[in-house]
Parts: structure tokens; C-alpha cells; sequence
């Protein structure tokens, strides 16, 4: 930030050790402005006033962030020249026209000509544990919160380490391990069911170790499935995660799933031949899963050609009624459906280290065509794919957004404002690309009263804007400030920020290993490679 971001350290006169008493005052009267009794929340901060009016600016526990755009994230028209009050980690007004008073002790920060937004979150996300290069560049990007979508001990000591203050990142939303049945591409510390019995197990198992949510697989048979989602209701767990391949959409809906994630299962279930594809599906035994993985592409791929609006309407018109969510991660999709090299100088990969970079080039191999022929397919496919959200979205869907980073070319941070633009694409409006990362997420979570939008009482998890993003969603990219958790982190941190993760990332003598890619197979077998090519 510069000087004129904080008018208090303007002046080489030393700040006295607490405000005086007639600067405190003029400052909780214009507070009184924005419809925050004194006697209630001004009284509190004058009982805390060695802590409250601090003499460095920096460790105010008030900040003001004086004359922004605010975009809120509900469907309010903009506010422009308004200020917006944090007392810790929280909003505790929104004052607009009236300029904050130059006060001892209180962090005024000059964002005319900015734009407020809540803090993003990215709602598919992997990879955290890296803790040197994911939560640093999560939050550098304005990613103030994450679902992450494999749980393990690892993933949940990081979590408490950032609510406790011990480490910077984001909020942290955690699934419970993997579920899945064998055979499976999955390996530990996936979580393998073979009978009902031990799906309910699982379940309880992943209640007693703290997760918010249970993640389903794609290889789980009907028993297991069918065990998981009657346990998790009674538990009172969400289910998340891919649409089992021999499970249908409407089923899986009816039954409760929270979420769908990636599309998956969603061609076929739009498709004329739905019936045929599904009966297919269950007379054919998993023996190479990754094989079964390329021939349910196949024929994800031959259902796009039977598409039906009327069918897609009708299950659309069903997750919407059974509160079944879509979360589309386009910006996965579409580096899967790309040729392979399409994404390899992309200038964000210094943040990678060298083993990131390595697996990348080899595992998207995996999916991108390798014929002319195939480059047109799955780029038509991805077409399919984003065409579906459109219609999702207008059927009433609740959609919210997410990117997979992990995964090839799938970067943290950086990517969820590639996943925004994309879901414009697809036919949201630019509000609507927002709020699927900001308040469609809290309500997602059921956290829609603390978090999600810019109103008094949500948490301090805020971005400021350089430009408009009604206007333009790529302009969620010109970020200038964010703010996490109340804590300020401007624009000359965020350099450093990234610098450090540039450091880290080019440091040899960290040992690092990609993480294994939870949502797409491992390398492809024999059999996987005729498949990909066409075979059956």
C-alpha cells in the first residue's frame, strides 16, 4: 500500500500510546452513521482501547477500508464511496458518503476507486499440505476459503494450525478420506468398502475424526453407496464427491448427494439412451479400473450425440428440487480436453516446483487427444460440457465454482478466476460467476450468516479490486488488497507473497512429490491406452 493507504502514518510526529478521548469520540459518532449503536459495539471498543486504538496502525484491531465500490455478493445494485468498518475479524458497518475521520489508532485504508468483494472461495481444491506453495497462493489470488476434497491427518493438522494463528491460509472445509470400492485407481489413504457394513463403518469413522462432509467415489457398487447415504443421514453428514458410474443422477439425487462434482455421469443422464447406456454400465465388471475410467469417457462421449433438452430440463428441474448441487470445475475440463502441450508454457508454472512440473506433463497425457480427429471431439465435448451448466444455471441448479487445482495445469489461486471466467462462458452472468464463489459457497456450507458477502456481522475475508468485475469477470485477476480472517495483506505483501512462493518453488533441496491426482486415474495400463484409442 502506499503512504496515502494510511493517512495516520502521514506524519512524523510520534503516535501517542492511545488515542485521545475527543478523537475516539468523533470516531465512534461517524460509526453511530452507519446504524452501529455506541452503546453497543463503541462502547466495547472504548473497554478495549490499549488493545483497540494501538499506537502502530498496522496492529489496529479497527480498519477502515474508506470510499470502495462495495459489490457485496447478494443481488444489491453497487455501493459506490462507502466505507467498510472492520473491529477484528469482523464487519461491523458499512458507512457510504460520509468519510471516515482522520483518528489515533484506527487503520484507515484509501480505497477510492477500488472495488470490495468477499473473499473467494474455491470449491474443489486439493494439494493443501503443501504449505509453502498452495495456501500462499490461495490467498494471494483473493481464495480466502477451500473445500478440500481429500481428507486426511495431514490436511486436518493444517487446518488447526490456521484457525490457531500458527500458520497463514485459508478457511479450510474438509472432506473425510476418500471413499471408494476396489477395484479402484485410488490408493491410500482412500478409504476401500467391499460390503455395506464397512461403508457404514466408514462413515461413522470419518464422523468421529471431524470431517465436515464425506467424499464418494466413481468405482463404488449400489450396495456400498446406497449403505453410505442412508449412514451419513443418520449421522448428519453431507455427501460430496463424482456420481458412482453404477448409480443414476436422479437416484443419487433423490438420495441426498450434496453435490456433483466435475459432471460426471451428467451426459448420460441427459441422453435419450440413458436406459441403454445405463444397462451397458452394469453388465460390465470393473476388472481394470483405469480402463473402465477411458471406456466411461467413450461413452460419455457417443451419449453427448443423443442429448435431449426436454430430459436435461426434467433432471435439471430434480437437483434443483432435492437441493442437489453442481460443482462444473470447468477449468479441469478443459485442460483434460485439450491437446497436451496447449498449457505447458503457461507463465504461472514458476510457482510450481520442478515436481509438479514433471508429473503435469506426463499425466495430462493421459486425456489429451492425440489425433486430429480426437482434438475436435473433446474440444466439442467440453463444449457439451459447458452448454449443460448454461442450462443447469437457468433451470434453477445452484452452481458453485471450483477449479481441482492439483491437477495438470490446475493452479491454486490463480485458476478459480480462470474457473469465473469460464462459467461467464457457460452462460452466467458476471454476478452470478461471483456469487458461485462467494455466497452461493456460504449457503453451500450452510455458513450463509457469517461468511459469503460484505454485510455487518460476516467475517473479514475481503478482496479489493483495481476494476470492475460486473463489468468484466476477468478483473477479479487486478486485485490490489486482500483481506483474511481481518488481517490485511496489501499489495506490496502479496508481491512478496508470490516471490516467496516463486523462492520456494525453485528450490532444489525441497523434496516435494505432486500430489496423486484423486479425481482422474493414474498412468493408463495396456488395455487403457487401446481404450483411449478407440478400442473396446
Amino acid at each position: 500500500m502506499s503512504e496515502a493507504a494510511h493517512p495516520e502514518s502521514a506524519s512524523t510526529a510520534p503516535e501517542p500510546t492511545t488515542a485521545p478521548e475527543s478523537s475516539r469520540r468523533e470516531f465512534l459518532r461517524w460509526l453511530s452513521l452507519g446504524g452501529v449503536g455506541v452503546a453497543a459495539t463503541g462502547g466495547a471498543l472504548l473497554a478495549a482501547a490499549p488493545k483497540v486504538w494501538a499506537e502502530d496502525p498496522a496492529d489496529a484491531a479497527i480498519m477502515v477500508l474508506a470510499g470502495a465500490t462495495v459489490i457485496d455478493g447478494t443481488n444489491a445494485r453497487p455501493r459506490p464511496d462507502t466505507s467498510v468498518v472492520l473491529a477484528g475479524d469482523r464487519i461491523v458497518s458499512l458507512i457510504r458518503g460520509r468519510p471516515a475521520p482522520r483518528t489515533n489508532g484506527v487503520r484507515i485504508v484509501d480505497a477510492r476507486g477500488k472495488f470490495v468483494i468477499p473473499g473467494l472461495w474455491d470449491m474443489h481444491a486439493h494439494g493443501t499440505v503443501d504449505e509453502d506453495i498452495f495456501p500462499p497462493l490461495h490467498l494471494a489470488n483473493g481464495v480466502t476459503g477451500i473445500r478440500e476434497m481429500w481428507g486426511y491427518p495431514e490436511v486436518e493438522a493444517l487446518r488447526r494450525r490456521i484457525d490457531a494463528g500458527q500458520a497463514l491460509g485459508p478457511r479450510m472445509r474438509v472432506a473425510s478420506p476418500i471413499i471408494d470400492e476396489p477395484p479402484t485407481i485410488l490408493g491410500p489413504p482412500a478409504v476401500l468398502v467391499r460390503t455395506p457394513t464397512e461403508a457404514r463403518a466408514a462413515v461413522r469413522r470419518s464422523r468421529d475424526e471431524g470431517a465436515d462432509f464425506v467424499k464418494v467415489y466413481s468405482y463404488l457398487g449400489r450396495d456400498a453407496y446406497f449403505a453410505i447415504m442412508d449412514e451419513a443421514r443418520r449421522q448428519r453428514l453431507p455427501v460430496a464427491g463424482h456420481l458412482p458410474y453404477r448409480v443414476t443422477a436422479a437416484e443419487a439425487s433423490d438420495l441426498g448427494q450434496r453435490s456433483f462434482e466435475h459432471l460426471f455421469g451428467l451426459p448420460v443422464a441427459t441422453s435419450l439412451r440413458e436406459r441403454e447406456f445405463t444397462q451397458r454400465i452394469a453388465e460390465t465388471p470393473v476388472t481394470d479400473p483405469t480402463a473402465y475410467f477411458y471406456l466411461m469417457r467413450e461413452w460419455e462421449w457417443e451419449a453427448t450425440e443423443s442429448f435431449s433438452l426436454r430430459r436435461a430440463v426434467g433432471l435439471f428441474r430434480r437437483l434443483a428440487r432435492n437441493g442437489t448441487w453442481l460443482s462444473p470445475t470447468l477449468a479441469v475440463n478443459r485442460v483434460v480436453n485439450s491437446p497436451a502441450d496447449t498449457f505447458a508454457a503457461d507463465p504461472r508454472m514458476r510457482y510450481m516446483p520442478a515436481s509438479y512440473r514433471a508429473t503435469w506433463a506426463e499425466r495430462v497425457k493421459i486425456f489429451a487427444p492425440n489425433t486430429p480427429e480426437r482434438t475436435v471431439r473433446q474440444r466439442e465435448f467440453f463444449q457439451f460440457l459447458s452448454r449443460l451448466v448454461g442450462h443447469a444455471q437457468r433451470t434453477g441448479v445452484a452452481i458453485v465454482g471450483g477449479t481441482d487445482c492439483g491437477n495438470p495445469y490446475c493452479f491454486p489461486g490463480f485458476s478459480l478466476h480462470d474457473e469465473l471466467a469460464l462459467l461467464v462462458d457457460a452462460g452466467l452472468s458476471e454476478l452470478e460467476a461471483l456469487q458461485s464463489v462467494t455466497r452461493n459457497a456460504a449457503r453451500y456450507l450452510g455458513e450463509e450468516q457469517t461468511t459469503g458477502t460484505v454485510q455487518r456481522g460476516r467475517v473479514a475475508d475481503l478482496v479489493l479490486l483495481d476494476a470492475d468485475p460486473l463489468a468484466d469477470i476477468r478483473n477479479t485477476r487486478r486485485i490490489h488488497a486482500v483481506v483474511t480472517r481481518g488481517r490485511l495483506i496489501t499489495s506490496a505483501q502479496r508481491s512478496r507473497m508470490l516471490a516467496d512462493v516463486e523462492s520456494a518453488a525453485a528450490n532444489p533441496t525441497l523434496a516435494r512429490r505432486a500430489p496423486s491426482c484423486p479425481c482422474h486415474p493414474a498412468l493408463p495400463t495396456p488395455t487403457a491406452r487401446r481404450v483411449r484409442q478407440g478400442g473396446r
